[in-house]
């Protein structure tokens, strides 16, 4: 992103005096009102709550254009990446800029495979959660404890090869400690990562294997796993990805950093949207079934009741994810042959959604939240699970995100406020109260 070579500015007043701002204008056009020196010049900021208007940053990881329904990544189309490139592959290419040759690939995945284990000392720590404690808050954990184990790795300004350590033992070990999350869960004994497999196919083997079984991770899970960890590796400057740069923005470690946004994607408005999709149909299930009643229910714009997983805030007419996940669902449900009501249920409501002129109109169309959550339900993947898969998947995003903030020189995150509290008093001692 470049100021605009014809100079071209907009025009303030405030107080009768005219400020001059510069315009900025992105690779793909988007426009930008450049207010840094706007305090400095006349004393006033910009509100705009949730920043749902302001750009925090200038970024070339990922473009996206809700209202055309466009996502990509380092200029390449989500559409060809989810169809044609592994995870490790779109990983390489969001943290690096460019795709991987062959022999960067392979250089890629012996580096990933050479860390897949966690210390044998943070297996202690899951001796000391609740049994019913939420995996979200277990991972976050997990990950900003890894940096007490490598020390080094706090020092944000080390050399290339000690961030690039980093960087592997991320993406290397996110799978095992999720593993190890729902393995604690269900009382199962840890299995040790199995390298001989791809990067999916280890995790559903860490998941679901067992020391006195043979385990073969299916194909097509392996594939719907490869295509929903791509779709969701980056989405520019939501708020778990805000979370890791502001963080960052500190100097705080890459450890503490992704585990804060790993916090931040745990609220349902962010990354427990899926999980909310499940919720929703097990409560229909749970309410006899009747998906006509839900839908009046949805379209009366008095009841408080809304569907979850259809539409998107940032995509206006499509999500070009749920377009390209809805073939991996109903690959896996005719594999699997599963009868679950619920997922009944859910197929029912996507019909409704894509034929009904009430939720076309309004762009309420089944989002990759939908898609995902009944995906995951579907393969035995606990509902409590579903944002640890999301977090998966994001992890390559964040870690770019940060990285980019700190080769530019970011300075720390400090929002500004607009007071409305009270003006000054004195303090009267308790006595006199």
């Amino acid at each position: 992103m470049e100021t605009n070579t014809d100079q071209q500015v907009a025009k303030i007043e405030l107080d009768g005096k005219i400020i001059e701002l510069p315009v900025i204008i992105g690779t793909e056009d988007e426009k930008a009102v450049d207010i840094s020196s706007l305090r400095a010049q006349t004393g006033y900021i910009t509100l705009d709550k949730g920043f749902k208007n302001t750009g925090s940053c200038t970024s070339s990881i990922t473009f996206l254009d809700g209202e055309k329904g466009i996502l990509r990544y380092r200029g390449y189309p989500i559409e060809q990446l989810a169809e044609q490139a592994s995870f490790l592959e779109v990983s390489y290419l969001i943290l690096n800029g460019e795709l991987p040759t062959q022999e960067q690939l392979s250089n890629w995945e012996d580096e990933i495979d050479h860390h897949t284990l966690v210390h044998e000392d943070m297996k202690r720590f899951f001796e000391a959660y609740p049994a019913q404690a939420h995996p979200m808050g277990i991972l976050a954990s997990m990950i900003c404890s890894m940096s007490t184990f490598y020390p080094e790795s706090q020092d944000p300004h080390r050399s290339k090869e000690a961030f690039q350590l980093s960087i592997n033992r991320l993406i290397a070990k996110l799978p095992t400690l999720a593993a190890m999350v729902y393995k604690n869960a269900v009382r199962h004994p840890f299995m040790y990562p199995k390298n001989d497999l791809g990067y999916i196919e280890n995790f559903m083997y860490m998941m679901w294997g067992m020391p006195t079984e043979d385990y073969t991770p299916s194909p097509v899970i392996a594939k719907a796993l490869n295509k929903l960890l791509i779709l969701h590796a980056d989405h520019e400057q939501n708020c778990s990805a805000s979370t890791v740069r502001i963080v960052g923005s500190s100097q705080a470690n890459l450890y503490a950093s992704i585990s804060a946004g790993i916090s931040a994607l745990w609220g349902p408005l962010h990354g427990g949207a899926n999980q909310a999709v499940i919720e929703m149909l097990e409560m229909i299930q749970n309410d006899g079934g009747d998906l006509d009643k839900w839908v009046a229910k949805a379209k009366d714009k008095e009841d408080p009741f809304r569907l979850m997983g259809f539409g998107h805030r940032v995509y206006k007419n499509f999500d070009p994810r749920a377009t390209i996940i809805k073939q991996a669902c109903d690959d896996i449900l005719e594999e699997l042959g599963i009868n679950d009501p619920t997922l009944e249920i859910a197929k029912k409501l996507e019909e409704v959604a894509l034929s009904d002129e009430y939720f076309k109109s309004r762009g309420l169309y089944p989002n990759v939240d939908f898609y995902s959550g009944i995906i995951y339900r579907a393969i035995g993947i606990p509902t409590e699970m579903f944002t640890v898969m999301f977090a998966l998947g994001r992890l390559p995003g964040w870690i770019a995100q940060w990285k980019e903030m700190l080769d530019n020189g970011d300075p720390i995150g400090r929002p500004r406020q607009v007071y409305t509290g009270y003006n000054k008093r004195d303090f009267v001692p308790v006595s006199q109260r």
